[in-house]
């Protein structure tokens, strides 16, 4: 998940970003409403995060902005504001809820997840391509009923992919998925993190199920049956190139370049 929190409370800032990093979110943090406004122009985000007192520009102006730029990232408020002529307000200007200061983390992670869960069109936290199953809100994933460990990058690479069901994906995308354009390292650390994931996902069952398609990217692909909805990739399998990397050389890029 990627959050931009609009906060100027600087301590309280610090403590969300330190609890929705533990949670797995990169974030990323403005305390001004008018540079908000703009990094939502050149970045995306799964979810907002906006205080109302804000320096500069409250935010009932950053929401009028970014809805009236046609900006439909979900915007849940943050705010000391306990009238509820501001609630109703912040939520007519399109906000997707609203959570009172003070609040206790583990409510505002879930209310988070319900939005963005929402806006990906899942009402549901439970996601299932063949075998494999991701409770997209405790990021625990099983194999037939087994649990598969993966660590926090391997995680996302296959949430990505589950939630992108048909779609060829670029490395690109993985990277701003993983880093938000934040300290990327080099886009080869893609290939070494679904080299990983492949594997822990072939020993647990689940062998075959990330493709390649060569020259764009890599894509999710569905057992028998549940094919319907992917694109043909004609009468051959391409196959992964980076599987023949030997296993010291995919340790030593993952430990130069990236920690997982």
């Amino acid at each position: 998940m990627r959050v931009l929190l609009i906060e100027d409370d600087l301590t309280a800032a610090r403590t969300i970003v330190l609890m929705l990093r533990a949670a797995g979110a990169v974030v990323e943090h403005s305390s001004l409403g008018e540079e908000s406004v703009e990094l939502t122009k050149h970045y995306d985000y799964d979810i907002v995060l906006l205080d109302l007192m804000l320096p500069d520009i409250d935010g009932f102006e950053v929401m009028r902005r970014m809805r009236i730029a046609r900006n439909d990232t979900p915007i849940l408020i943050l705010s000391g504001m306990v009238r509820s002529s501001a609630k109703v307000k912040a939520l007519g200007l399109g906000a997707d809820d609203f959570v009172t200061k003070p609040f206790d983390n583990a409510e505002l992670l879930a209310r988070m997840q319900a939005v963005v869960r929402r806006a990906k069109g899942f009402s549901q936290p439970m996601l299932r391509v063949g075998p494999v199953e991701l409770n997209l809100d405790t990021r625990e994933v099983t194999v037939e009923g087994r649990e598969l460990r993966l660590t926090g990058k391997e995680y996302s690479i296959l949430e990505l992919l589950v939630l992108r069901k048909g779609m060829v994906l670029t490395k690109e995308a993985f990277l701003n998925h993983l880093y938000g354009g934040l300290d990327e390292p080099e886009m080869k650390i893609v290939d070494v993190f679904v080299c990983k994931l492949r594997r822990k996902m072939a020993k647990a069952g689940a062998d075959g199920m990330i493709g390649t398609i060569w020259g764009r990217g890599y894509m999710i692909r569905c057992p028998d049956g549940e094919e319907n909805d992917l694109p043909r990739l004609g009468p051959f399998r391409l196959e992964d190139f980076t599987d023949d990397l030997p296993e010291q050389l995919t340790n030593a890029l993952a430990q130069t370049m990236s920690a997982a």
